[in-house]
């Protein structure tokens, strides 16, 4: 199983430059059955890592570019009448998919944004009083832009607590870059994606995951990780159930990923970062910084194992 998702990073990792630990932590994200969060300047492959990771796991894919005219029906889908049946029919939105890319998802209004929520939450939509599965597996992989650009709407809480994980790419190395440069465009690579786990292996992975053990002091140490945030005046509002459970989820995701049956103190530290940090603030302030909060969390708790 470790040897499999170190090839499906590897395949990524053709298209993606110098980004094996984002791509890790993605496709980490996706295995523990969550929807995933990634924020960037534009141009930085944001919509790239999303197209590889649906590619080399052989999962349909659409797109949904949001801007600020989008409407609900626009993501869900509408009742179109047809003449000839006399009858209304129901068009499936782009929503109807595996891999769903909500591209640049803060560009829209906040109406629009939360047409997702039920999806992202339960699975499902419910249109004009119907209710309609989604396929399965499903995730949302989302895209932002900082929200000190332009036209941004900021994602409520409610919103980004349903994000198992966020991510940042960052600028490439001068590397990885050269090879960016001397290379093929990305969209030719993205075509020569290999399928590198199927729909029953991404099935039998997930499962494997709740069987990963964490130990009484493993539980411990994430508890007083997830009180800090609750008791600390550095905190505007702690984690909440939902981001401790996330958490664990994560940790053990990543030590199945890494060839372990059990969680160590060096998985959560790991994924950390991606899962706390858009859960947390440092004042009521949304738009304030919170980068460096995990570091800090990391240092305010012994482990204690």
């Amino acid at each position: 199983m470790q040897k499999l998702i170190d090839r499906a990073v590897a395949e990524v990792g053709t298209v993606l430059l110098g980004k094996d630990q984002q791509v890790r932590l993605a496709l980490c994200c996706l295995l523990a059955k969550g929807h995933l969060l990634i924020e960037d300047l534009p141009g930085m492959g944001k919509t790239t890592l999303s197209n590889a990771l649906a590619r080399v796991l052989g999962l349909d894919y659409k797109r949904v570019q949001f801007t600020s005219d989008l409407l609900p029906a626009d993501i869900l889908g509408v009742s179109v009448f047809n003449r000839e049946s006399t009858e209304f029919q129901f068009v499936p939105g782009p929503v109807f998919t595996q891999v769903l890319l909500a591209d640049e998802i803060n560009r829209t209004t906040p109406k629009s944004q939360s047409a997702l929520l039920e999806a992202m939450e339960e699975g499902q939509v419910t249109i004009e009083g119907v209710t309609r599965e989604l396929p399965a597996p499903f995730f949302v992989i989302a895209t932002q832009n900082p929200a000190t650009q332009a036209g941004t709407y900021p994602l409520p809480e409610s919103q980004l607590d349903r994000f198992l994980m966020r991510l940042s790419l960052g600028y490439p190395s001068k590397s990885a870059e050269r090879q960016l440069l001397l290379g093929e465009e990305s969209f030719k690579k993205l075509a020569k994606l290999r399928n590198i786990i199927s729909k029953s292996e991404l099935i039998a992975i997930q499962e494997a995951v709740q069987e990963v053990h964490c130990s009484e002091g493993l539980l411990d140490y994430l508890q007083r990780l997830v009180d800090v945030t609750r008791t600390s005046a550095d905190y505007a509002f702690g984690l909440s159930p939902r981001g401790a459970l996330a958490l664990l989820r994560c940790a053990k995701t990543w030590a199945l990923m890494s060839g372990r049956g059990h969680v160590v103190p060096e998985d959560l530290q790991t994924v950390l970062s991606s899962v706390v940090e858009h859960r947390l603030s440092t004042s009521l302030d949304y738009r304030s910084d919170a980068s460096g909060l995990s570091q800090r969390l990391l240092e305010q708790v012994d482990v204690m194992v």
